[in-house]
């Protein structure tokens, strides 16, 4: 029988269903991120070189191993089998190796277990065009374009073609065919992975981040040639993401993709993760809880994206258009979850765009007839 290996039986030991994240550094005890909040392990010793270079030794591949001699940092996936998949990220800091390990479920979540809005089921069956999920780090991005993409292979006969770093959730075909890239085993680099990608008939492409000009002007691209295209940015909401995109570019490029972009563009969503209400008798915080602004295509959308005197006007369309399109604001998010008595009345307003408006709608002072109730 083969030993089980020392990250094996570390992680088998802190793992519990509300870690979303494990830390390994020398000199620090095991750090685990649980339901949003840093814990520090005190049922371990700190970690000391020789460990951490252990964890390492069974993580990385040689040729992993040969950059990180050569102080760059390494992405990878791991399994722990029967129970978890991992993206990991193996960095130095003060000289000595670290390790922080996000953890990806073996099943995907769907889009209803999530809490997203109903209609990023109607995003996700699209024919084609751009669809960004977005939002700050550990918000769960990766997850709900997992949730996207099985909701396609379950509902839709495409070819399904994904550009990751690294490959996250582990998808099987169902009634649509997926083929999952990882760069720097399956494709060289991000670039040569999209340009390759046209000669894969794909119907439905992920990019799993558009981080530089080129990778946006691709997924354009993409999507400008009839392709569904998901991916994800680090924005924090619907404006962000769509400042971001365009000031990525030279002024005098600016207006071009400001036309594709408002062209294409078929849905944003936008996420926070929020602490969920405490329970009342043990008073345990629920794991989080998923709030998502969500933007949908509309001719006055394209309008607003495509002139720039008119874009500031796109979160009054947010609001407005939730019964016709389905569209949310952060905040209509928040008042449903406060209803639904999902979070907290102090989460919601410490979380909220306009606080003082969410607390007028709660209190009724202002009518909710437009918000999602």
């Amino acid at each position: 029988m083969p030993k089980e290996k020392a990250v094996d039986r570390l992680l088998n030991a802190v793992l519990d269903k509300d870690v979303s994240d494990i830390h390994f550094k020398v000199g620090s005890l095991p750090i685990i991120r649980k339901a949003g909040e840093i814990v520090h392990v005190s049922e371990f010793a700190p970690m000391k070189t020789e460990h951490m270079n252990r964890i390492i030794d069974e993580l990385v591949t040689e040729h992993q191993a040969e950059r990180l001699d050569r102080g760059e940092e390494v992405d990878l996936g791991y399994s722990l089998p029967g129970k978890a998949r991992f993206r990991v990220n193996i960095y130095h800091q003060r000289g000595t190796p670290a390790v922080v390990m996000r953890r990806i479920p073996y099943e995907i979540p769907n889009i209803d277990e999530l809490g997203l809005p109903e209609v990023v089921k109607k995003i996700s069956m699209e024919p084609r065009g751009l669809v960004l999920v977005t939002g700050a780090t550990g918000t769960g991005k990766s997850t709900t374009i997992a949730a996207m993409i099985d909701y396609i292979n379950r509902n839709r006969t495409t070819h399904i073609v994904t550009i990751e770093d690294p490959i996250e959730f582990l998808h099987r075909d169902i009634n649509s065919t997926i083929c999952q890239r990882e760069v720097g085993i399956d494709t060289q680099s991000w670039s040569a992975g999209l340009r390759a990608v046209f000669r894969q008939d794909p119907d439905v492409i992920l990019i799993g981040e558009m981080r530089d000009p080129e990778t946006i002007a691709t997924a354009l691209t993409c999507a400008e040639t009839g392709h569904l295209v998901l991916s994800t940015l680090h924005t924090t909401d619907t404006m962000e993401t769509i400042s971001r995109i365009i000031d990525i570019f030279p002024s005098s490029q600016q207006h071009l993709v400001r036309f594709q972009l408002g062209q294409l563009i078929c849905g944003i969503i936008s996420q926070r993760l929020l602490p969920g209400k405490k329970d009342d008798e043990e008073g345990e915080i629920s794991r989080r809880v998923l709030a998502a602004e969500v933007l949908v295509q509309s001719s006055t959308v394209t309008e607003c994206i495509i002139h720039p005197d008119k874009t500031y006007l796109l979160p009054e369309i947010l609001e407005k258009s939730y019964s016709t399109y389905g569209m949310q604001t952060f905040d209509m998010a928040l008042y449903q979850l406060i209803v639904d008595e999902k979070i907290d009345k102090e989460t919601a307003l410490a979380a909220a765009s306009n606080p003082t408006q969410l607390d007028l709608k709660l209190k009724g002072i202002e009518t909710a007839s437009d918000w999602r109730m």
